[in-house]
């Protein structure tokens, strides 16, 4: 029996940003991984080639078996961080288990110029991340999805745009 597949750090990128515009059949392919669903099950859901379609996005990073799954918070596996590049350590700072100090007026302003700050410099292609900023109940909640910005403003905007949001938005949740 195959184990089932999961979408790794950049998977779910290119399902918030479509940051590669992969084509519509891995697309879909990629939208069905779940964590659940092994190889067979998902060549009865895939149009086409299913096979072809799981290899591509294993060999492109953005899916994973659990069988070499990397554990929890080890973040993007080694095909996926040499597709993707890897950031300073500096750059962004690590979740902290201690409150940020923000109270729930200042998380909502926050939220709320992320959003605008990120459409304004990247247009719709941001519309599912900047959902899942909107949802982040707390700044620990909040805070990898201003690293999945960051890099996404890295990748299609270069590093002074990103290290200009790090330094406004990054650090105000880091700090």
């Amino acid at each position: 029996m195959q184990l089932p597949y999961r979408k790794t750090a950049r998977g779910q990128l290119e399902i918030d940003a479509r940051v590669d515009r992969l084509a519509p059949r891995l697309r879909t392919t990629l939208i069905l991984v779940d964590g659940k669903r092994d190889g067979a099950a998902l060549a009865r859901l895939c149009p086409g080639d299913c096979e072809a379609a799981l290899a591509t996005l294993l060999a492109g990073g953005y899916i994973e078996s659990l069988a070499h799954a990397a554990p929890p918070g080890a973040g993007l596996l080694p095909a996926a961080a040499a597709a993707a590049p890897a950031l300073p350590a500096a750059k962004l700072v690590a979740q902290r288990s201690e409150p940020t100090g923000l109270d729930p007026r200042a998380l909502a302003q926050l939220r709320r110029d992320v959003v605008r700050h990120l459409i304004d410099r990247l247009g719709p292609m941001v519309e599912g991340l900047a959902m899942r900023i909107e949802k982040s109940a707390n700044a620990e909640q909040l805070l990898p999805h201003l690293q999945r910005a960051y890099q996404l403003l890295r990748d299609q905007r270069g590093a002074a745009m990103a290290d200009e949001f790090e330094q406004r938005f990054v650090a105000a949740v880091s700090v």
